[in-house]
């Protein structure tokens, strides 16, 4: 299985942390990173991790600037795009196929493709233009998936809250996740 991971510079960079950490642990997935230059920038303001760090979690990095790289085209054979998290100037591009550099260009891809495409939006609160760019994206079959937390599981730190969110991303793919604390009824 080979997956893309754009990060982009909303904040909330511990999703991608934690979400290619436990992508390394299955050795049936390839993960193809792509890093915006503000991602970098909010990695190392929000949390102990260097952009290195998160590079050496992915089987193939990508600089955000080459749009010739093989995430570009249709003919790189993948199952599918997480963009966690979303800044909404991302959203606003891939919503408007504007593709003005190898995420929003990847992103582009997966749906021209009809592959599967993962967003997780993090803004608060959401202007009509985000809620609209959103829409237009699930429509065709994006999965907007935003970092909401779940109490059900009885969370008890924030480590809690993350894994969740990671949960969920997994399940878009049919992933199992180790630290999942799943709704039993």
């Amino acid at each position: 299985m080979d997956i893309v991971v754009g990060v982009t510079g909303a904040t909330g960079s511990i999703y991608a942390v934690r979400l290619l950490e436990a992508l390394k642990k299955n050795k049936d997935v390839n993960t193809h990173l792509i890093m915006s230059n503000w991602a970098k920038n909010n990695l190392q303001i929000e949390t102990e991790y260097s952009p290195d760090y998160l590079e050496s979690l992915a089987t193939v990095v990508y600089d955000n600037k080459n749009l010739g790289a093989k995430t570009s085209s249709g003919s790189f054979i993948n199952d599918g795009m997480i963009v966690v998290p979303c800044s909404m100037k991302t959203l606003s591009s891939i919503a408007n196929g504007y593709c003005e550099n190898l995420i929003s260009r990847s992103a582009d891809v997966m749906i021209k493709e009809g592959r599967k495409l993962v967003i997780c939006p993090r803004e608060t609160p959401l202007s009509s233009i985000h809620l609209e760019n959103m829409l237009r994206l699930a429509k065709i079959g994006v999965k907007v998936v935003p970092p909401m937390p779940a109490f059900y599981n009885h969370p008890s730190n924030i480590e809690d809250l993350i894994s969740h969110h990671v949960m969920k991303l997994l399940d878009q793919f049919g992933i199992r996740h180790a630290n999942a604390k799943r709704w039993n009824g």
